[in-house]
């Protein structure tokens, strides 16, 4: 049982931020997209703009390596 609920929180803390930065990049994306149509020389901004959110993933990767370790 107690491996099962630490399994279980490795999973959410992985869970919970994809959800959240799925969410956020759809709307960076179609701000972007919208910014772009207008001033193409923004490209390197959105691009930026749109890794950010990644980071919030990669933080919870590493909380879940950390319990399950």
């Amino acid at each position: 049982m107690e491996k099962g609920l630490i399994a279980l929180a490795a999973a959410i803390a992985i869970a919970v931020p994809a959800l959240a930065t799925a969410w956020a990049q759809s709307k960076i994306g179609s701000a972007g997209a919208g910014a772009l149509a207008e001033k193409p020389e923004l490209s390197g901004i959105v691009i930026i703009l749109t890794a950010i959110p990644e980071t919030m993933v990669i933080l919870g990767f590493v909380i879940a390596y950390l319990i399950l370790a």
